[in-house]
């Protein structure tokens, strides 16, 4: 149970998404600035278009399949650019597990068996098969375009309406599909050593109300294989919303033990 929900908070930090529901706008609206084109300086030719609002956050139901085993669970998403995403996991109505990234730590609590862990990106690493960063985790939850690292020149090709973006990233391969709006439809991360690979499929489009209409993927597939096994997770949030300040509770209960 406890790797399954904290593959479970892992998912649930690369994306938010909904099914067939509306986005909720929030009491205050996020006003200018909701979005913004992003210029990749490697590569002019790129067209992305990323978010910019300061405060998110959603819930819904993620469906994960590990080893053969599945796992549902309720999820609560929130973020503050830059700074921190927050994530709780829930199972009737019970809070099983509760994780806080930062840009340079990951915390997580485990109340199902009283554990905790506090530590650095390895962790997540080790878990997905490839490296992981906050503005790596940042930009998933978020559908943005991140731009090829300095010195890197992108591939960019014209697909349908969009653009495939690829380049290469440490020991990884990058491939971005972005629809015509310059929204990132799919991400591909491949180590091709060793066989691993990391697939986010974005879909369900539907504009958020309160970040000046800009469309958001309300529907996403995470698919983590390893030669020898993979990890599957189906995320559906069904609440969205943009702008209003939040609060990001966290503490380690008295008595728990550290997870090695």
């Amino acid at each position: 149970m406890n790797k399954l929900f904290l593959v479970s908070i892992l998912a649930a930090s690369l994306a938010v998404v909904g099914c067939q529901r509306k986005a909720v706008p929030t009491r205050s609206t996020a006003g200018p600035g909701t979005s913004t084109p992003i210029a990749d300086p490697a590569s002019p030719a790129v067209r992305a278009t990323n978010t910019a609002f300061t405060y998110f956050s959603a819930k819904g139901k993620a469906q994960i399949t590990l080893k053969g085993n599945e796992q549902g669970a309720n999820l609560n998403v929130r973020l503050r650019r830059d700074s921190i995403i927050w994530v709780s996991g829930s199972l009737l109505g019970i809070e099983g597990v509760r994780a806080v990234l930062t840009p340079d730590s990951v915390r997580v609590v485990n109340r199902l068996e009283k554990s905790y862990f506090v530590g650095g990106y390895d962790y997540l690493s080790r878990m997905l098969q490839v490296p992981v960063s906050f503005a790596q985790v940042q930009a998933l939850l978020l559908g943005d375009y991140l731009p090829a690292p300095a010195g890197t020149k992108p591939t960019v090709v014209a697909e349908a309406e969009g653009q495939r973006v690829s380049y290469p990233q440490e020991k990884l391969s990058v491939n971005r599909l972005l629809s015509a709006a310059g929204r990132v439809q799919q991400l591909k991360l491949e180590e091709a050593a060793t066989g691993r690979r990391l697939t986010v499929d974005y879909a369900d489009f539907r504009a958020l109300e309160a970040a000046a209409g800009l469309p958001f993927a309300h529907d996403l597939n995470v698919r983590a294989e390893q030669p020898k096994a993979s990890t599957t997770a189906r995320l559906n949030f069904n609440k969205v919303a943009v702008g209003e300040r939040l609060e990001f509770p966290f503490s380690i209960p008295k008595g728990y033990s550290k997870m090695k």
